[in-house]
């Protein structure tokens, strides 16, 4: 298994949401793909703790740079729950659903 070097580029979502709120019909459409977008973070901040690249994933999983590429973008893509385990597997990490009653 190759390792690359990683450098991470720092994504300020917070920072990302104070800039994009401002657009027309923006605040609707990021509560409407709200969980997609925490699940988004979700990987990429695994990723960066693992200290791995997209490449270095992919190989991990089995499967392609642009596959990994595409769960860690928004977009129509519903990843399985086996995808998500194989990646969290591929970060180190443990995977982990929960149904939270609705308020």
């Amino acid at each position: 298994m190759t390792e690359l070097k990683h450098t991470p580029v720092r994504h300020d979502h917070k920072a990302f949401l104070a800039k994009a709120s401002g657009r027309k019909g923006f605040k609707e459409a990021y509560v409407e793909l709200e969980i997609e977008y925490q699940v988004i973070d979700q990987l990429l901040k695994a990723r960066t703790r693992a200290g791995l690249t997209q490449d270095a994933v992919a190989e991990r999983m089995g499967t392609t740079k642009s596959a990994v590429s595409r769960l860690e973008s928004s977009g129509k893509h519903a990843p399985s729950l086996g995808t998500l385990r194989r990646y969290a597997q591929a970060v180190g990490c443990d995977l982990q659903v929960k149904l939270v009653p609705q308020k």
